[in-house]
């Protein structure tokens, strides 16, 4: 149970990070810049330590950009042009939506059925959610980006709908690792290294200042960075999979509901950002109705699991 705490507490620590390194960096070249190392460092993994598996065939190419596109560059672009204007704990509670979303996509378009409790559970979440739509941070303020449809809102929200191409995606990631042999490291070393490329792309087009880079203090954006890849690409990623073997997937899921706890407290003590009542009034709310919609599947897979498990 302590490394699922530390699992999301570094989870957690990637919003705060990323506002913070905001202040060095344009919002799509630090996104571009990051997924194309993270990426380029999976594949030379890939290359050196198993090499007889670096391969891309042809006919490959259409899902491996599909997959690019739509989870690394669509929804991580979104997400931190949402983060440049909210308070990162804001930011993390509103991205926490991703379960609802994704239980509402397989409704929708797996025709999966949900229980009465489940559809209590997504509007009582949702619900949740108004108080902390509601407020705004002075960057919002100051842009005039204001009320409920505040351009930060909506980009978190592309970015919480992002999550229906999420759905796709890890369908076609298992459709690369298990129909297409390709190996995890493979598929998603790929995957980030195209998609960051086109978030440097579409940080060029979108009139970042190129001069030479985005970059206004090298320095610290280099440390940042390096530490958001340490801790996403290379730390999370392997526990997240070694958790796994432990608890189940509804499980991991449910004990995300630490996450936006940790995301305030880094936000208040590290970059100073003030957390509202409408916060933790949303956080309560928003937990009761995650807490309803995850009861039953709790408690068929077994929530509590056996000391040998432990």
């Amino acid at each position: 149970m302590f490394l699922t705490i530390v699992l999301y507490a570094l989870f957690a620590s990637l919003f705060g990070l990323s506002k913070g390194t905001l202040n060095y960096s344009e919002p799509f070249f630090l996104i571009g810049s990051r997924m194309l190392f993270a990426g380029l460092l999976l594949l030379a993994h890939q290359f050196f330590y198993n090499r007889q598996a670096f391969q891309i065939k042809l006919s490959h190419v259409k899902s491996l950009l599909l997959l690019s596109f739509f989870c690394i560059y669509l929804t991580n672009t979104a997400e931190i042009w949402g983060i440049q204007h909210m308070v990162s704990a804001k930011a993390c509670l509103i991205y926490s939506l991703s379960p609802f979303i994704a239980a509402l996509v397989a409704y929708i378009v797996l025709k999966e059925t949900l229980s009465k409790k489940k559809w209590f559970g997504l509007l009582v979440g949702f619900t949740g959610l108004i108080p902390i739509f509601m407020t705004q941070s002075s960057s919002e303020v100051a842009s005039n980006e204001t009320g409920f449809f505040s351009l930060a809102n909506i980009a978190i929200l592309v970015a919480v709908f992002g999550t229906i191409c999420s759905v796709y995606g890890w369908t076609l990631l298992k459709k690369v690792v298990s129909e297409y042999n390709y190996t995890p490291l493979m598929a998603n070393g790929i995957s980030m290294t195209i998609g960051g490329a086109m978030a440097l792309m579409h940080s060029y087009v979108a009139g970042e200042a190129w001069a030479p880079i985005p970059v206004t203090d090298f320095g610290p954006f280099l440390q940042n960075s390096l530490l958001m890849c340490l801790i996403s690409n290379i730390v999370c990623y392997n526990l997240y999979g070694h958790l796994l073997k432990r608890y189940t997937a509804t499980f991991m899921s449910f004990a995300g509901l630490i996450t936006p706890f940790f995301a305030s407290f880094f936000g208040w003590y590290f970059l100073g950002e003030t957390i509202t009542w409408h916060y933790f009034a949303s956080i309560i709310v928003f937990s009761i109705g995650l807490t309803i919609f995850y009861q039953e599947e709790l408690r068929r897979e077994k929530l509590f699991v056996t000391p040998e498990t432990v």
